[in-house]
């Protein structure tokens, strides 16, 4: 199967499964799985699937960590001609229902862990013919809902061996990855088999991946970032280590120095967690197999940036990468030769993506001029899920509208400067949150800050900073000495709060909805 032939998503996994049967494809504390392991438990549970009458395109969610049935259940879906739409594992029942009541899902499939939630959310009026649990705990005889063990359809079940023969096209719908919601309602992103297909094989070549890349994986999969990587390295036969357990960062070292980790990626706060809160610098003389970091979910502050590259190994790359859910994951990435000399970039567009700046009338703005960076490609996704009209607001004959305000510099490097919809008025001043942001990370004395706005009868808004001290020494009162000699005044804050972590959504971005709780 070449390159042109692998056109749907569960390719990567069968055409690996072809090249090299044998090979650990996955890793997760005591399990250690093949690419043949995989593929044949995906075609039991998929060839399960089409015994349930269910129809091509109808959905599957999917409740679960990550964990070796996660990936199977993944590919099976898509392998069955399904859409897979993987939800969050720390939804509460009256989210859950919300989505669900949204995504009419004809299967659901969960595990143990987040078995409780699902018992616990209202599904009376949901259309679902089978709920699939791994190592089910609750007793299910009262729910009305057939459901099964997870086990016996993917393991135990020894009807379907080989691949279904369904008829699937590149442009059907594959997946539906709900946004993290950070400005406003979730919205349910919709992308093919070609969206995502394109963009894996345009992340595979600027990262020069192999079959001997091996990625230590943090972040959920239901992620987009998250599932980009399992679907990248899958599509080169490499290996993927599983690691749910970030709150003890010095276990996910010991593990990349154990594994020979060659791969390691994360949003800003897995970076801030990393260089303070774990033994990475000491430890980056045994991280010598590390080939690679690669970082994206939103903007890292220049101080972070210079203190990762000092802990990491001198011949481990540093990639900066920006994207969105509605781009498959990636837009543009910053090449490691430029990230010294152009640390403020998030560089240029990936293979198969255009990228213009446009004004408010659509017009292309001059090199160095801010207007909104919109995005043409092969990956960029079909709308919304059941939103026509948000989708009108974004995709357009011009491409997706980002909605990030971007410049250009004369060397074609692509510089953002924040979301118009970020913007705080303070006294008649628009103000960007992520430059005092900067400039409290740039005191070195923090590990992480985030600015919010509050509603101010005279100012329209007051800012508050949240602010992770790096230790017990720091004082609200440094912080703002330091923001007076930095800023004008109608940039200060007019509180920093001290807080042992910022809160995050299971992404890892931070929640500022929670922020605003804490006040």
């Amino acid at each position: 199967m070449s390159e042109q032939t692998k056109k749907l998503i569960h390719h990567f996994l069968e055409q690996s499964c072809i090249d090299f049967p044998d090979k650990t494809a996955l890793i997760h504390e005591d399990v250690r799985a093949s690419y043949a392991d995989i593929d044949i438990s995906a075609n039991r549970l998929a060839g399960w699937m089409i015994e349930q009458s269910v129809s091509k395109g109808e959905r599957v969610v999917l409740v679960m960590e990550n964990c070796l049935e996660y990936v199977i259940s993944y590919y099976a879906v898509l392998k069955a001609g399904l859409i897979v739409a993987p939800l969050s594992y720390e939804l509460k029942p009256d989210g859950l229902r919300i989505l669900l009541k949204e995504l009419e899902p004809a299967i659901i499939i969960t595990t143990a862990r987040c078995e409780r939630v699902l018992h616990a959310t209202d599904l009376a009026d949901i259309a679902i013919k089978a709920i699939v649990i791994n190592n089910p705990k609750l007793d299910w005889s009262s729910s009305g809902f057939n459901v099964y063990s997870w086990n016996d359809l993917a393991v135990n079940n020894h009807n379907a061996d080989t691949a279904p023969d369904i008829s699937i096209q590149a442009n059907d719908l594959a997946g539906i990855i709900y946004t993290s919601g950070s400005t406003g309602k979730a919205k349910g992103v919709m992308l093919s088999h070609e969206n995502i297909v394109s963009n894996t094989n345009s992340i595979c070549q600027y990262l020069s991946l192999g079959r001997d890349d091996i990625q230590m994986v943090v972040l959920p999969f239901f992620y987009v970032m998250g599932k980009s990587l399992l679907n990248t390295h899958f599509a080169v036969g490499g290996t993927v280590v599983i690691n749910n357990k970030f709150a003890f960062p010095a276990s996910v070292i010991k593990q990349m120095i154990e594994e020979n980790v060659t791969g390691f990626s994360g949003v800003p706060s897995t970076y801030a967690y990393l260089l303070h809160r774990s033994p990475l610098s000491a430890g980056k003389d045994k991280l010598g197999a590390l080939r690679y970091c690669s970082q994206a979910g939103g903007h890292m502050s220049g101080q972070l940036k210079k203190e990762l590259r000092q802990a990491l190994p001198e011949t481990t790359q540093i990639y900066i990468m920006y994207g969105a859910t509605e781009a498959s994951a990636r837009l543009t990435y910053l090449e490691p030769e430029k990230y010294e000399e152009k640390m403020g970039s998030i560089g240029k567009a990936i293979l198969g993506v255009t990228l213009r700046i446009l004004d408010d009338h659509g017009a292309e703005v001059l090199r160095g001029e801010t207007g909104e960076l919109v995005a043409e490609g092969s990956n960029i996704m079909k709308g919304y899920w059941k939103d026509p009209q948000t989708t009108e607001k974004v995709l357009d004959n011009f491409g997706y509208h980002t909605g990030d305000q971007c410049y250009q510099d004369e060397e074609g490097y692509y510089f953002l400067r924040g979301r118009r919809d970020h913007l705080l008025k303070v006294g008649g001043h628009r103000i960007n949150p992520q430059e005092v942001e900067d400039i409290l990370m740039d005191t070195g004395l923090v590990i992480e800050a985030a600015i919010i706005g509050i509603e101010d009868r005279l100012l329209g808004h007051k800012l508050v900073a949240f602010v992770t001290p790096k230790n017990d020494t720091v004082h609200e009162n440094n912080l703002l000495e330091i923001c007076s000699e930095k800023l004008p005044k109608y940039k200060w804050p007019a509180m920093i709060r001290l807080i042992k972590s910022l809160p995050k959504n299971a992404n890892g971005k931070i929640n500022r909805d929670n922020l605003l709780e804490l006040l």
